[in-house]
């Protein structure tokens, strides 16, 4: 099937030898319509920044056209999971449908496992938006003469078999350049066997007898070459989807928010030369930690590094404090966190992992100025603490009122 691009000076070959070359852009995993709980959960300035945060990838997919343009790119492919669900409000479609319509490029769409093929399936929208095509089979796109697409889109939320084997399978070595989409984890990457992994070292064979010449994968958010080709990637997705953990290496999402642009050149029916340059696209972060607390510079050390953040209303941080630190220091961390929270998409506690204990000195209970019944209640109440999360918070509450009182 052939196409009509938006811009057709871009629809011929880069060279006149023989030599067949093009260059594209490689996404994935827009999840457009993507709902993140701690930015919705419990309204107000959350709701505002979960807003955000929607824009923010329809901004990404913006941003790739603005790329395509730099770079001179042809197309742009998206191996799957474009939408975060089949079924999407009016408006986020409408909002979709006019960046879609927007990009200076033609792009093509790969149904994944959060939006397969079904009956019902948000692809079957896209029919009458210019220079937006999906994927509906394994038949070869083309492109334009010499230059190929080819897709192996899911038609439920689990694929019963390995559907890029599928695809290429009986393909020969071709001058032409056959550029394939698919979507899945690969095998030896999963922690037990499944019929729908897909076969790295049959691709690898593939590749390197011409058959077809890049492999354009999608699901991992990360940004990852495979194998020794050199020409079979996951993009990873254009905008941050989970956090980074920054205690583990490699822990999380620790590479997304990233395009490629990838380069072909192929001179006959064999192995083709491949380029790939990672593009950052992405704007906000999402960042976990863990701090470990027991003195005055500790904390200071912790609230530096929050500020530290250049973005911070498009930046996400979850954090696990240990150790122990006395009232004065804990009653200034919390009041570091209450100036801070606005000002961040969101900062929160990770709980399971919180374990700081609040001692305090005899210095500090006795400079309180705390007397009568309200002494007797914060004598109580430290001697709780350490086994009381409710006690710790009430007097740490008595203690900064008696403070500011002061």
């Amino acid at each position: 099937m052939t196409h009509t691009h938006k811009t057709s000076s871009q629809s011929t070959s880069r060279n006149s030898s023989h030599a067949e070359s093009v260059r594209f852009i490689h996404s994935s995993d827009w999840q457009l319509g993507m709902y993140r709980h701690f930015l919705a959960d419990g309204g107000g300035d959350k709701a505002e920044a979960q807003a955000r945060f929607s824009a923010a990838r329809l901004r990404a997919v913006a941003a790739l056209g603005e790329l395509s343009e730099e770079v001179d790119a042809e197309f742009i492919v998206v191996a799957g999971d474009v939408f975060d669900y089949n079924s999407l409000t009016r408006q986020t479609e409408g909002r979709i449908w006019e960046v879609l319509k927007a990009l200076p490029v033609p792009v093509y769409l790969l149904p994944g496992n959060h939006d397969p093929l079904v009956a019902h399936s948000i692809f079957h929208k896209t029919k009458d938006l210019d220079g937006v095509y999906y994927f509906a089979d394994i038949e070869p796109l083309e492109v334009r003469p010499g230059v190929e697409l080819i897709g192996a889109p899911l038609r439920a939320r689990t694929a019963t078999t390995d559907l890029v084997a599928d695809a290429i399978a009986g393909l020969d070595p071709d001058p032409r350049i056959r550029i394939v989409v698919g979507h899945g984890q690969v095998q030896g990457r999963s922690s037990e066997p499944k019929p729908d992994l897909i076969d790295l070292n049959n691709v690898e064979e593939n590749l390197r007898a011409g058959a077809i010449d890049y492999v354009a994968l999608g699901d991992t958010h990360n940004t990852e070459e495979l194998g020794s080709t050199g020409a079979v990637w996951f993009s990873g997705s254009p905008e941050v989807t989970d956090f980074h953990d920054l205690d583990s290496a490699g822990g999380g999402e620790h590479d997304s928010g990233n395009a490629l642009v990838v380069d072909i050149t192929k001179d006959g029916p064999g192995q083709a030369q491949v380029s790939v340059d990672k593009r950052e696209v992405g704007t906000w972060t999402f960042d976990t930690f863990k701090e470990s607390l027991s003195s005055s510079e500790d904390v200071d050390r912790f609230i530096q590094r929050l500020e530290a953040y250049p973005r911070k209303d498009s930046t996400v941080v979850k954090y696990a404090l240990e150790g122990a630190i006395g009232m004065e220091d804990n009653r200034r961390l919390e009041e570091e966190l209450e100036r801070l929270r606005p000002v961040f998409a969101n900062i929160y506690p990770r709980e399971r992992l919180m374990d700081l204990i609040i001692a305090p000195s005899e210095d500090e209970l006795a400079n309180a100025d705390i007397s009568g019944f309200a002494q007797a209640a914060l004598d109580e109440l430290v001697a709780d603490m350490d086994h009381d999360p409710t006690a710790r918070d009430a007097a740490n509450l008595l203690y900064r009122l008696a403070r500011k009182e002061g």
